[in-house]
């Protein structure tokens, strides 16, 4: 069966050579891959900062914006678990947003009708890979003074009107490079942030609030009178993760585009049935899955899983578990999960297995 993900590894042949170097920690290749990510995505190389994980990612970015436990931030419950659960570790209250049924990202007018008090950030998931609505979300959080956090997961890639994710003018992007995201790192993520004083900042709460040019004296010990005043998170991504990411971007545009082949098959396909395929002319996907909604969501995903291809619904709404303690009911939200499947549209199909 084709699978939804497979994690994309390329040749690696300087793995053994920086695995023996002793040099393992951030690095100069951990400096390369961000300057490679900020180059593809079109930000200034100092607005990147590579994390060891997506969940330190998170847990800079709200140090960095003053979010912390009691505060409140909005977020969509059609998000994978790993985009909410880190909230919830630092105890900031998760409070839903509804989601537009046809897109399964965040409603803006949803957005705007549950700012309180205690809103602290909109955190905008774009969900499988689908921008949301970016201009809309952006200017909500220009109205109200709230910083907006993209939740890049699943769209590193992924284009809104010509510009690709981390480069459409919100205060924050978090990217995961998980296993099964692309680029894949085995583990890490990366900040893009667009305000210069927040990237001077953000650099050493990742790095346990340590300024490296004052932490050490003239003979490599620590330097007592170099002061640690913020809260921080040992958050670096290594040497080792970083050239995995360096060998990636190399195929960025290779791999992409082959995913873009096939979501254009699919669409092709689509013309003579009755789903929907989920799609808004500002966006262009990095197709990390391809969408559709149906009336028949069990019978959908047997039907193409019977065929061969491993379709399912991916996440499931976020807003079912007692954890949150916000369970209400949002019909956005359960019109969609009711509807959407995801097939699988990845690097790894070959001319043999179009649809």
């Amino acid at each position: 069966m084709i699978p939804l993900y497979k994690p994309h590894m390329p040749n690696l042949p300087e793995l053994d050579n920086i695995l023996h170097s002793g040099k393992l920690a951030y690095g100069e290749y951990t400096k390369k891959f961000e300057n490679l990510i900020g180059e593809y995505i079109g930000v200034e190389t100092e607005a990147v900062l590579a994390t060891n994980s997506f969940n330190m990612g998170i847990a800079v970015a709200t140090s960095l914006l003053d979010v912390h436990s009691g505060d409140e931030v909005i977020a969509s419950p059609m998000a994978c678990l790993a985009s909410t659960q880190p909230f919830a570790a630092h105890e900031i209250v998760v409070h839903w947003a509804d989601v537009d049924p046809a897109t399964g990202t965040l409603c803006p007018d949803s957005v705007r009708k549950n700012i309180t008090a205690k809103t602290k950030a909109i955190v905008h998931n774009h969900f499988c890979g689908y921008p949301g609505y970016v201009d809309e979300i952006n200017e909500i959080g220009k109205k109200f003074g709230i910083p907006i956090i993209d939740d890049g997961i699943e769209c590193f890639g992924s284009e809104y009107k010509g510009k690709k994710a981390g480069n459409w003018g919100t205060d924050i992007t978090i990217f995961s490079f998980n296993a099964v995201r692309f680029p894949n790192t085995i583990d890490g993520g990366a900040l893009v942030i667009s305000n210069k004083e927040l990237q001077k900042k953000a650099v050493l709460i990742r790095d346990c609030g340590i300024d490296r040019t004052r932490f050490r004296d003239d003979l490599g010990e620590i330097n007592p009178n170099c002061d640690i005043t913020l809260r921080g998170h040992s958050a670096t991504m290594s040497n080792v993760n970083a050239y995995i990411g360096i060998k990636q971007m190399e195929v960025a545009e290779d791999v992409i585009s082959r995913q873009r082949i096939q979501a254009n098959r699919w669409k092709k396909y689509f013309e003579i049935r009755t789903e929907k395929v989920i799609d808004r002319k500002e966006i262009l996907p990095n197709y990390w899955v391809f969408g559709i909604l149906g009336n028949d969501k069990r019978n959908l995903i047997e039907e193409f899983r019977n065929q061969g291809w491993y379709a399912s619904g991916v996440h499931i709404n976020n807003n079912i578990y007692s954890l949150f303690k916000d369970n209400r009911e949002l019909r956005g939200v359960n019109e969609f999960y009711s509807s959407f499947v995801a097939l699988p549209c990845g690097w790894w199909i070959g001319d043999e297995n179009y649809a």
